[in-house]
């Protein structure tokens, strides 16, 4: 007997800024030792609220913010802080 999957995409969890929040604070936790997963997982919430539009608010082709948010990407740190304030979000440190 085989087993009946659905494929789950991770662009269909990402519907408000809370999720998207949620997402990038749970891949810092997991790995924030590791830049390309974190710029693999900025990458998949720009995709889910818009790459294109989140390429024309930081003043970047599509195809550069792709790249750069590509598993062998390396964004500059400048880079990520205007993707996070184009999504509509914010860097917040804490005492670990």
């Amino acid at each position: 007997m085989s087993l009946a999957t659905t494929r789950w995409d991770v662009q269909d969890a990402l519907r408000s800024p809370e999720d998207c929040a949620a997402f990038i604070e749970a891949a810092l936790e997991e790995a924030a030792d590791d830049p390309s997963f974190i710029a693999l997982v900025l990458g998949e919430v720009a995709r889910a609220r818009g790459m294109a539009q989140t390429a024309r608010e930081i003043g970047m082709t599509r195809e550069g913010l792709y790249k750069a948010l590509s598993p062998t990407g390396n964004p500059s740190f400048s880079t990520v802080l205007k993707v996070l304030a184009a999504l509509g979000l914010r860097l917040h440190v804490t005492p670990a």
